[in-house]
């Protein structure tokens, strides 16, 4: 199948990972982005700013996208915000492609969310919903962006009769610099500041967390995944669930990245210690090893997010994910967590990210 491919959000994790493996499968790729720094090779870059409905619709006139990867979301205060901003995204997008008649499938990138519900539904209420998470769960009776963004591309593609999947994965590692969620990125940075200074690699999540089953998503599985779905007949309009497909503990795995960044480590002890407190003090520190190492980024938070890496490794319950539907289906892509990570620090090594 001929395939054009507009990917939007592409400097992001989820939009690099998709975009490379569109360029691997012969694609042509054009990628929305503010800027064009963090392009994959290959794409066309396009700039535009997602939130003014003018700088899309000029951004895509012209072109004839036969598919469409919706990976992009903006942070805002609260989760009515985030509901009218994200929510708005998908709407401007896929109202700004309708004229040219082109598009046959869009895939809406999500999360693990979508079950879980904002932070505040399984932290603060109590709720703790059943794990290993399944698609065939309900929506949870709470505010949540990931609905009404469903919902956006459902709608579209009742009106324009082009086919759909959404994609749920669970804590995307991969490479993207100013990303709002990073956890792999936002490691290797806290690591190396440790290794740096003297200090202990100090776990900073939940006891739930340090003890439990987990698992994540290596974002070239997620691109996998978002090119299958798109162009196999019987994986069309669906939601999937995507992760590795390996389960871990931290308790496991944390003393084990300590060991590729040679730094001494701390695990669980009586409380989380949130690395937003650990990090806070840290942006001077990282702006000192850009001079002394040569690093490419000095902005400590465009290589680092610790508020996010803190909401997941501070939740209250373990978080697993059922991969049963798209393993029936055909899709049996498998990566190693460890791998993945060490992949991701050794490219941040030697794009001169990390020293």
């Amino acid at each position: 199948m001929e395939i054009v491919a507009l990917v939007v959000g592409a400097t992001g994790i989820a939009g690099r990972g998709v975009s490379q493996e569109l360029i691997n499968a012969g694609a042509r790729v054009y990628g929305i982005s503010r800027h064009r720094k963090g392009i994959v090779l290959g794409v066309e870059h396009i700039a535009a700013d997602l939130l003014d409905t003018a700088s899309v619709g000029k951004a895509v006139r012209g072109l004839k996208p036969s598919h469409v990867y919706l990976a992009a979301w903006s942070r805002r205060p609260s989760e009515e915000e985030n509901i009218e901003v994200n929510a708005g995204i998908v709407r401007t997008l896929l109202d700004a492609v309708a004229p040219a008649k082109s598009v046959k499938h869009v895939a809406l990138v999500t999360g693990l969310k979508h079950y879980l519900g904002p932070f505040e539904a399984y932290a603060r209420s109590g709720l703790l919903p059943p794990t290993p998470v399944r698609e065939e769960q309900p929506r949870l009776a709470v505010p949540n962006f990931y609905y009404n963004q469903e919902d956006e591309v459902f709608a579209a593609a009742k009106r324009e009769g082009f086919t759909w999947s959404v994609h749920r994965p669970h804590t995307i590692i991969g490479k993207a610099i100013g990303n709002a969620m990073n956890m792999g990125s936002t490691l290797a940075a806290y690591a190396s500041i440790c290794k740096e200074l003297g200090r202990p690699f100090k776990f900073p999540g939940s006891a739930a967390q340090w003890n439990g089953l987990s698992d994540m998503t290596d974002a070239r599985v997620l691109g996998k995944q978002l090119v299958w779905a798109s162009t196999t007949d019987i994986a069309k309009n669906e939601a999937y669930n995507i992760v590795n497909g390996d389960v871990f503990r931290w308790n496991w795995l944390w003393p084990r990245i300590a060991k590729w960044f040679d730094v001494a480590w701390e695990g669980f002890e009586a409380a989380p210690v949130p690395l937003e407190g650990q990090m806070a003090d840290d942006a001077e520190v990282w702006k000192t090893m850009a001079t002394k190492y040569g690093l490419v980024e000095s902005d400590l938070w465009r290589v680092a997010s610790p508020w996010h890496t803190d909401l997941d490794m501070g939740r209250p319950l373990e978080v697993m994910t059922d991969m049963a539907l798209s393993r029936k289906l055909g899709f049996r892509v498998y990566q190693n967590t460890e791998e993945a990570f060490h992949d991701l620090f050794a490219t941040l090594r030697a794009e001169r990210v990390i020293p």
